[in-house]
């Protein structure tokens, strides 16, 4: 499903280029669960963000399922966000003046399809995700974990088979952060939902099928 070929990122300013990630190069399965973990500043989001189409490489190839992206146009990179991949932030990043059902419905109404089937598959995501009765709550009314489950549902509002999350366990204590590291968990072993999450805790990372280890903006083989 993924490939990188020497991959590499530097941000430029005015007076000094800061490299983020150097030659990266991996290949990821359809249905893996993989972990990217490293010591803070280390190059995880960068990388993350390359994957999840919300950044280029300075250098190098980025192929999602056989196509390189490396250098694809916006327009093309929010079609691929749009319809093959589900992203989870460190915070929710919910809109607070959209209840939870309607920022599950957002991605699909963006994408053109009705208010009756968006609503209806946005219900049958918050239902599977335990959180039914919570459908017509705004964000404030929702705990963290809570939230969370509402971002993961809208990350799955496109049926993605690729499932991205940035520390999405960051914010919550730890019974919360297992309870979504389940969630994940369950999406790869029954919907075989390719699943990338980066986190700093060893022990969540441990749960992945394969765990990979970033430094100094490096792959550690």
């Amino acid at each position: 499903m993924i490939k990188t070929v020497n991959l590499s990122k530097v941000y430029h300013s005015d007076f000094i280029d800061l490299p983020a990630i150097y030659d990266v190069n991996l290949e990821i399965k359809e249905q893996e669960f993989i972990a990217i973990t490293g010591p803070s500043g280390a190059g995880k989001s960068t990388l993350l963000h390359i994957l999840a189409c919300l950044d280029t490489p300075t250098s190098g190839s980025y192929f999602l399922n056989g196509v390189d992206v490396s250098h694809l146009t916006k327009v093309e990179l929010a079609s691929i966000r749009n319809h093959q991949i589900g992203y989870v932030f460190q915070d929710s990043l919910l809109i607070e003046h959209l209840n939870a059902l309607e920022n599950v419905a957002l991605p699909m109404i963006y994408s053109g399809m009705d208010e009756k089937k968006s609503n209806a598959r946005a219900h049958e995501l918050l239902k599977n995700l335990g959180l039914e009765r919570r459908s017509y709550f705004y964000p404030e009314q929702l705990s963290g974990g809570q939230q969370q489950r509402v971002a993961i549902a809208r990350a799955l509002a496109m049926d993605a088979k690729l499932l991205l999350a940035d520390e999405p366990t960051g914010n919550l204590d730890t019974e919360n952060a297992q309870l979504m590291m389940d969630l994940f968990l369950k999406l790869n072993r029954e919907k075989g939902t390719t699943v990338i999450i980066v986190t700093h805790e060893l022990s969540l990372a441990e749960q992945a099928q394969r765990i990979i280890f970033i430094r100094d903006g490096k792959k550690l083989d």
